[in-house]
């Protein structure tokens, strides 16, 4: 069992930076990559980001391409995602999103179903 829990969402007027942390804890040497999703009011949740556990890659959401970084943490079980140059439209409940190593090596990064364990979500408002 893996327990994720988000922090450092909250308000920012267009154009400036957040940074959101997701902590890992429990049986945490089986996740093999970690991702952020959002969902903004009304809409369906959406992938924005990806990363995978001891190898550099990362992958983001086109809208986000050049704007968010997402990155490990030294100690393996911290993920962040900094946020900058935010947009009213980035306005979401992002959640961390963990998903454990697989026998055949496909992961699909953007999907929801690669990701079998989930944080509560930090919300983050952009005012224009």
């Amino acid at each position: 069992q893996v327990d994720l829990l988000e922090s450092g969402g909250g308000s920012a007027q267009a154009g400036a930076s957040l940074r959101l942390v997701c902590v890992a804890s429990g049986i945490t040497n089986n996740i093999a990559l970690t991702a952020w999703f959002r969902q903004a009011p009304g809409k369906e949740r959406e992938w924005v980001a990806s990363v995978f556990n001891g190898i550099p890659n990362t992958y983001y959401e086109e809208s986000v391409q050049g704007r968010f970084i997402i990155s490990r943490g030294t100690d393996k079980n911290t993920v962040y995602l900094q946020m900058n140059s935010l947009e009213p439209e980035d306005t979401a409940m992002y959640y961390c999103a963990a998903g454990p190593f697989r026998e055949d090596g496909d992961y699909t990064t953007a999907a929801i179903e690669t990701y079998t364990y989930w944080g509560q979500g930090a919300q983050v408002t952009v005012s224009s």
